[in-house]
């Protein structure tokens, strides 16, 4: 029933996905979740931590995130599949690391889309119209759920408009930090001043790069739709890279700007920094640039969807979620079945609002999946893989793997407690699974001794 471009994986078996994403739409669909929602919050929470060198501690948390990223090129075109990180730790460590690694992305994914989704009806949609934010997040995550089950290719064409729109809203903030500076009114001086009172210069960099590496790990969605990828091989690393080195020069030349345009108290005490740098220059709507963060917002939970979305249909696959969760429709070829698995628990922590007491855990989450990811390259290198894959030098692993452990540490203890707390839940979770995968190997084999078939 598959077509050229429709070809299972290597050492798979059932319901495919099509293969409809190239280079281009994949180096988009990356660039769009890194320069997400977060971009417009995120220079003054990094002020707050490092001054305002801000530009800093983006430039370490770039060149950190470069590190894991080399591991997934080589693990995303060496098992090109969905189930990303969960699928490259069953192969490495077995099903039940694999559970924990997949249960640890899928709940920080579930967690960012309803954070989204909340945010989309908070400040920036009140520019323009005073709607209920449960209201606004049922009917936003519904209709983002209808564009990921419409097609992979629709949703990422999508994409590739909103990040125009996104890349262009970050421009004019450029453009207006530079303005600012030639006509005298900002501070250059600004963009040398590291460390606060409480924290020395070195210090101050690396909690800041702790929350600037959030705005960088966008990336790691981009593995679970490889197997969409016409030529993963080819196109990934390209995509990867591209992507992570275009968000990189942006996100630092925002920070310059940001920072040299607006005073750093300015910047640390406003929820939305980069408004501020509007107010400042002048000429700009605010509407205007309500409107294009509305557009990074919704950006952001449609390529979180989709990763959420292809993450479980992976598990699924792998025996590790209910198989019913492998279902896709007869045309589009998309998993409806993990999409409206992922869409449902996100719908009910926006109505809930208990999505602000997990969402500091996200970067703690996604830290223990990158280490097992940076250790899982290392242990997979016995296996050939896919002919002509990308292969990291082996220091980058390691340094990826150290990388994780620095970050963690530092981490509060109360987001630790939290974090310890949804992996002790995937803990529990992932030896039921394994327990029941063993029970149903167990079944099998004593069903082929029964029938006299060779094992």
């Amino acid at each position: 029933m598959s077509t050229t471009t429709d070809q299972s994986p290597a050492g798979t078996s059932g319901p495919v996905l099509k293969r409809a994403l190239t280079t281009p739409l994949l180096y988009f669909f990356i660039l769009g979740d890194v320069l997400g929602a977060g971009v417009y919050v995120l220079v003054g929470q990094v002020a707050a931590d490092s001054g305002g060198a801000v530009w800093l501690p983006l430039l370490v948390a770039l060149l950190l995130a470069l590190l894991t990223a080399a591991s997934y090129a080589e693990l995303a075109t060496k098992y090109p599949r969905a189930g990303g990180a969960s699928h490259y730790a069953t192969r490495a460590f077995g099903p039940f690391t694999g559970f924990v690694a997949g249960f640890c992305m899928l709940a920080a994914g579930i967690v960012s889309v309803a954070a989204l989704a909340r945010g989309f009806g908070g400040d920036y949609l009140s520019e323009f119209v005073t709607l209920p934010v449960g209201l606004v997040a049922v009917v936003f995550l519904v209709g983002l759920a209808l564009v990921n089950a419409r097609g992979i290719k629709e949703s990422t064409r999508a994409n590739v408009a909103a990040t125009v729109v996104e890349v262009g809203g970050l421009a004019v903030i450029v453009v207006l930090g530079a303005w600012l500076l030639l006509r005298g009114d900002g501070d250059a001086g600004r963009l040398t001043q590291l460390g606060t009172p409480e924290k020395g210069a070195a210090a101050a960099v690396l909690s800041g790069s702790v929350l600037a590496y959030y705005s960088f790990v966008g990336f790691e969605t981009s593995v679970n739709v490889a197997e969409e990828t016409r030529d993963p091989r080819r196109s990934y690393p390209r995509a990867l890279f591209g992507a992570l080195v275009t968000a990189g020069a942006v996100y630092v030349l925002v920070g310059v700007a940001a920072s040299a345009a607006v005073p750093t108290a300015r910047l640390v005490e406003s929820s939305g920094p980069l408004l501020e740098v509007v107010k400042e220059a002048g000429g700009v709507p605010t509407r205007l640039f309500s409107a294009i963060a509305l557009v990074a917002v919704a950006n952001g939970a449609l390529l979180t969807g989709i990763m959420s979305s292809r993450l479980a249909y992976g598990m699924a696959r792998d025996g590790l979620l209910p198989s019913g969760l492998t279902r896709v429709l007869p045309g589009r070829r998309t998993p409806w079945a993990a999409i409206a698995a992922t869409t449902v628990p996100a719908l009910l922590l926006a109505l809930t609002g208990s999505v602000a007491t997990l969402a500091s855990t996200l970067v703690l989450l996604l830290l223990v999946v990158f280490l097992i990811v940076n250790t899982a390259v290392l242990v997979l290198r016995r296996e050939p893989g896919e002919a002509g894959h990308f292969r990291a030098p082996t220091v980058v692993p390691v340094l990826g793997a150290a990388s994780c452990v620095l970050l963690a540490t530092q981490i509060e203890a109360e987001v630790w407690l939290r974090g310890l707390a949804v992996l002790a839940v995937g803990v529990v979770l992932a030896g039921a699974a394994t327990a029941r995968r063993r029970g149903r190997g167990s079944r099998e084999r004593a069903a082929r001794q029964d029938t006299g078939v060779p094992h």
